[in-house]
C-alpha cells in the first residue's frame, strides 16, 4: 500500500520506503488502494481529534463516500455509538445496512433540524467535508465540549464543473470564530489534511498498524463502489462528482481480462 499527496495516476510511481506499507493477508489490490487515504483520514478524525467514546453521538456528511463509509464502519467499533448520516435517500438502505442509525436526505430536509428532532441537544462530533455555511450550521449543533472536525470545502463544486460564484460565495459563507468565542461555547474547532502529514512517519504509521489490526479481525473492510482503467477517467471522475458512488471509486491502468470481455458482452 502506497501513500502519496499526488501523483498515483500512473503506472509506475517512485515514494519513499516510509510511505509504503505491507498489505495485510487476504487484502485485494482495489481494497489496499481504499485503505489508506481513507480510513487514516476517518481513523484520525475520529479519535485522535474527535475523540469518540462510548454512549456518543457523530454527524457524518457524505455518509456513503469513501471517508463518510470508513467513518461508519470505524464508530461500530465503539460501544453504542449513535449516527446520523446525510446522503441521497437512494443511498439510505445501504447506510442502515452499515450501521447508520438516521440516514437523513439532505437534499429534502434540513439536516440540522431532522436531527435537533432526534436529539434536541444536537451531536458530540460533526464530520465536515463541506465547509461554507455547513460549518456554521455544524458548530450550533454541537453540544458542550463537542467537537467539529473540518476536513474538506466539497461545497465549491456544484453540478458538472466547478463554478467561480460557488467557490466565492462558499469563501463568503466560511465559518469563522475567533479564540475568545469558543471560551464560552466550550466547542472545539479543529482542520485536518492528510496531505499535510504524509512526512509525519510515526505517526501515520501508527494509524496505519491500527487499521491493519482492525482489517485482519474482520472490523473494517473498505467498501469498493467501482473499478475504472484509466482511459475512463472522466467516467470514473462524474461517479463521483455526480455523487452517484457507494464507497471508493478505484483506478487501474487497465481492467483484467475477464472484465473487459464482461463489458464487450
Amino acid at each position: 500500500m502506497v501513500l502519496a499527496r499526488s501523483g498515483l495516476w500512473q503506472e509506475v510511481v517512485n515514494v519513499p520506503a516510509s510511505s509504503t506499507f505491507p498489505m495485510p493477508e487476504g487484502m485485494s489490490f482495489e481494497e489496499a488502494a481504499a485503505l489508506l487515504v481513507n480510513y487514516i483520514t476517518a481513523y484520525m478524525v475520529l479519535f485522535d481529534f474527535g475523540n469518540l467514546r462510548p454512549n456518543q453521538s457523530v454527524l457524518i456528511h457524505m455518509a456513503a463516500g469513501g471517508v463518510g463509509t470508513a467513518a461508519i464502519q470505524l464508530c461500530k467499533t465503539v460501544e453504542n455509538v449513535t449516527i446520523f448520516g446525510t446522503a441521497s435517500a437512494s443511498k439510505h438502505d445501504f447506510l442502515r445496512e452499515s450501521g447508520v442509525t438516521h440516514p437523513i436526505d439532505y437534499r429534502t430536509m434540513d439536516y440540522a433540524e431532522e436531527i435537533r428532532k432526534i436529539s434536541p441537544k444536537g451531536v458530540d462530533i460533526v464530520l465536515d467535508p463541506l465547509g461554507g455555511s455547513d460549518t456554521s450550521k455544524a458548530f450550533n449543533l454541537l453540544k458542550p465540549m463537542g467537537k467539529i472536525i473540518i476536513y474538506g470545502a466539497a461545497n465549491v463544486i456544484t453540478g458538472h464543473k466547478k463554478s467561480l460564484v460557488a467557490m466565492a460565495k462558499t469563501w463568503w459563507n466560511q465559518f469563522c470564530i475567533n479564540a475568545l468565542q469558543l471560551l464560552s461555547q466550550n466547542k472545539a474547532v479543529c482542520g485536518y489534511h492528510l496531505g499535510y502529514m504524509v512526512e509525519e512517519v510515526e505517526l501515520i504509521g501508527g494509524v496505519v498498524a491500527k487499521l491493519v489490526n482492525l482489517y485482519t479481525q474482520g472490523k473494517i473492510k473498505p467498501k469498493i463502489d467501482s473499478v475504472w482503467p484509466f482511459d475512463q477517467v472522466g467516467d470514473a471522475m462524474r461517479q463521483m462528482q455526480e455523487k452517484k458512488n457507494v464507497g471508493k471509486v478505484i483506478l487501474v491502468p487497465e481492467l483484467p481480462k475477464e472484465e473487459s470481455k464482461k463489458g464487450e458482452n
